[in-house]
């Protein structure tokens, strides 16, 4: 039997518990509580998440992340941008792939910065987004 309540808090059975995504960076919202974010911008900040762990930071899940900031004093070459490129695009798909549809990816490292420009699809709500990243080596 299907029954609807009328109660504050709860929901129909077929509803489903509610999802909540918490902002990156974490900081507290306008009503003095943790801030939230919608599905679309929760997918953007895993992103950045991702790009900018190195392996080995998280301590549960160390082989989370691609190092992207390792390689920022790096010595620029063709071969170091390949490198990033795969790295990059190899991360994306082992965390990401049930996510996102990367469409096209381009990692640029100069100077002390490393620029990451995605194009891709979320999965689940089929939202197209164009993203630029950047990263700064520590001086």
């Amino acid at each position: 039997m299907n029954e609807q309540r009328g109660a504050v808090g709860m929901r129909a059975p077929e509803a489903g518990p509610r999802r909540t995504d918490i902002a990156f960076p974490f900081r507290i919202g306008s009503r003095g509580r943790t801030a939230d974010t919608g599905y679309d911008d929760h997918v953007r900040d895993l992103v950045e998440q991702l790009l900018f762990t190195s392996p080995g930071e998280r301590v549960m899940r160390p082989d989370f992340g691609c190092g992207l900031l390792d390689l920022v004093f790096a010595p620029n070459s063709p071969e170091l941008g390949s490198a990033l490129q795969l790295t990059v695009q190899a991360a994306l798909q082992r965390w990401l792939g049930d996510v996102i549809e990367v469409e096209s990816l381009e990692v640029v490292s100069e100077e002390n910065v490393v620029r990451v420009h995605l194009v891709y699809v979320v999965r689940r709500t089929g939202s197209h987004r164009v993203e630029e990243f950047e990263g700064r080596g520590a001086a």
